[in-house]
């Protein structure tokens, strides 16, 4: 990020990927000039759109590298209108003090309303009696389909999409277990599994909702499908890159695993004008979908209120509620108050520091709010008076200071 930290937020949002329009009419209202992109953009192109736009909005096909954020010269957040932010470099955003949000709740639904209805089309092995009736064949068999009820199936990571998903296929008749690396707690009847290798020789359908974090990578590959019970279903709505399609698509040719959904890839299309290829196309009783996942009307209303309500609380009164990366602080909204929101080291006495500063130079405080999360701090100050164009300079040139702003 070239330059010093500035104090000053301009008014300039840019959104990527087809976000919403009502993301767009919200950052409007409170002020900000939008500037909209259908598709996504990589690499050169991004870094010169990106200059003197103070609020990036993107999905999932943008990266936002290091690369991208050390040449932004204006750059304060970044919003993830989607749940997963892997494909954001989240310390090259901390270390230059910029605040990613994400929308961990709003696509929930739609996810596990997709997964239910393909676990039930596979179960009945609805997409091959489709393609035959296409073909002009006629083929009414009860053999290999089955109901739902009864079944068991096996959720891979118990957050808001597993715990959800738990609830509906329970309601379905359905046995539910699941394995997570964290201490969740178990709705309804579902059963904890202390190992991945305990929940898939149970399971008769392994569905995938995990995080995109590291050490995830190619968790799903030969062993796991080895492990699983003959003739059982496997779907991955989660993240790509956890599942070694050509190890799947052996055991489909095999016969072992029964049929599989697919949502997510390792490597996807930057647009829709883009030729789509994967190991898995041609497959019998394989659903695959275009990352659809969160893709209803619904979510995507809500997604695109809730973050970009995120980044207005943010520029208004410098609430980092949810942030992935900053610490979560608050402070109410004071009538007639002069914010100031300062990201820095997280380093013993900084707040001492700041506050002899504001001493120094005359600035009463009237409301202060501090968090910490590892090796950087945030921390709002409100007060009457405001700051000198001197005071903010003595601020941002502090070796504490990683970024000061001056809150709208």
């Amino acid at each position: 990020m070239q330059g010093s930290p500035t104090s000053r937020l301009p008014r300039r949002a840019l959104l990527l990927e087809n976000i919403h329009p009502g993301a767009a009419d919200r950052l409007s209202e409170a002020g900000f000039a939008v500037e909209t992109e259908k598709g996504a953009l990589d690499g050169d192109e991004l870094v010169e759109r990106i200059q003197g736009v103070s609020l990036l909005g993107i999905r999932s096909r943008t990266q936002v590298t290091a690369d991208v954020l050390d040449a932004s010269d204006q750059l304060v957040a970044v919003g993830a209108f989607c749940i997963g932010t892997n494909q954001i470099d989240l310390g090259a955003a901390t270390r230059l003090g910029v605040t990613v949000f994400n929308a961990p709740f709003s696509n929930t639904r739609s996810v596990v309303e997709l997964v239910i209805a393909e676990i039930i089309a596979l179960t009945r092995r609805l997409t091959e009696k489709n393609a035959d009736m296409h073909a002009g064949v006629w083929s009414k068999s009860a053999s290999g389909a089955h109901e739902v009820r009864g079944r068991r199936l096996g959720i891979v990571g118990y957050g808001n999409i597993g715990s959800q998903l738990s609830v509906l296929a329970e309601n379905l008749g359905l046995s539910v277990g699941f394995y997570d690396v964290s201490d969740r707690l178990a709705l309804g009847n579902a059963r904890r599994f202390s190992s991945l290798q305990e929940l898939l020789a149970w399971a008769d359908v392994i569905s995938l909702h995990v995080d995109g974090r590291a050490d995830n990578r190619d968790m799903f590959g030969e062993d796991e499908f080895a492990a699983m019970k003959a003739g059982s279903l496997f779907l991955n709505l989660s993240r790509g890159f956890l599942v070694d399609h050509g190890a799947l698509r052996r055991h489909i040719e095999s016969g072992r695993i029964a049929g599989a959904a697919v949502d997510v890839f390792y490597e996807e299309p930057a647009g829709n004008d883009r030729t789509f290829t994967s190991r898995l196309q041609g497959l019998a009783n394989v659903i695959l979908t275009p990352h659809i996942g969160g893709s209803t009307e619904e979510a995507q209303v809500d997604i695109g209120q809730f973050v970009s309500k995120k980044f207005v609380d943010f520029v208004k009164c410098g609430s980092t509620s949810l942030s992935v990366n900053m610490p979560h602080v608050e402070l109410p909204v004071r009538a007639g108050a002069h914010g100031l929101a300062i990201v820095h080291r997280n380093t013993p006495g900084v707040l001492a520091a700041f506050n002899a500063l504001f001493a120094r130079h005359g600035v009463n405080i009237e409301g202060q709010a501090l968090g910490t999360r590892g090796e950087v701090g945030y921390v709002i100050t409100d007060s009457a008076t405001g700051c000198t164009e001197e005071m903010l300079e003595q601020l941002k040139s502090m070796t504490e200071t990683i970024r000061v702003l001056h809150l709208a």
